[in-house]
């Protein structure tokens, strides 16, 4: 079973990525762009009893920092 976790930073963190993607455009000339958040993608393939807390487990200890991020896991 394919299982995507997306992780972002959660608000208020300051996201660096984000803002030289969002300084790019302008750049670029893109217009009407008011904020940038960057975060990442990480697809898994796993045994299709995994259950959701094992994969809630998987993204607290280690594909999310949860003192900075936030995650959603979305099963495919």
């Amino acid at each position: 079973m394919k299982v995507r976790v997306h992780v972002s930073l959660k608000p208020g963190v300051l996201d660096p990525q984000g803002r030289a993607v969002h300084h790019a455009l302008e750049g670029l000339g893109f217009t009407g762009v008011h904020d940038v958040r960057v975060g990442r993608l990480i697809e898994l393939d796993v045994a299709d009893d995994t259950s959701d807390e094992v994969l809630d487990e998987m993204c607290r200890r280690l594909l999310a920092n949860g003192v900075v991020e936030n995650y959603r896991v979305e099963r495919a």
